[in-house]
């Protein structure tokens, strides 16, 4: 695993993210977007364009959002590895971790 999505994403889902990356490895859930694990190849070009700064470097996750990185990993144990998120398209399906939250942003 390299990059991670933390919690800034959750119901913001802003996707420029998705528009950048070269591999397609960033999948959509119901309320979160997601890193493949082992579809990512470290390139960072997904980290800059997130408008709400919800993607780090895993060495990088701040404290507080170091969930994600196993809520990333193990959003893809039902899903295995589809080989692009963009022939899959979105997932009526999000992590425990993110589904557990209250609504984000303007739907409060």
């Amino acid at each position: 695993m390299t990059y991670v999505i933390a919690q800034p994403c959750v119901d913001v889902k802003d996707k420029a993210c998705i528009d950048e990356c070269p591999v397609d490895c960033i999948y959509e859930g119901q309320r979160s977007l997601y890193i493949h694990p082992d579809e990512c190849v470290d390139c960072g070009a997904c980290e800059p364009v997130c408008p709400v700064e919800a993607i780090f470097y895993e060495d990088d996750t701040p404290e507080e959002w170091q969930a994600y990185y196993k809520a990333n990993v193990e959003f893809f144990d039902e899903l295995g590895s589809p080989g692009g998120a963009s022939k899959l398209g979105p997932v009526e399906l999000d992590h425990p971790l993110v589904s557990a939250l209250p609504r984000q942003g303007a739907d409060e």
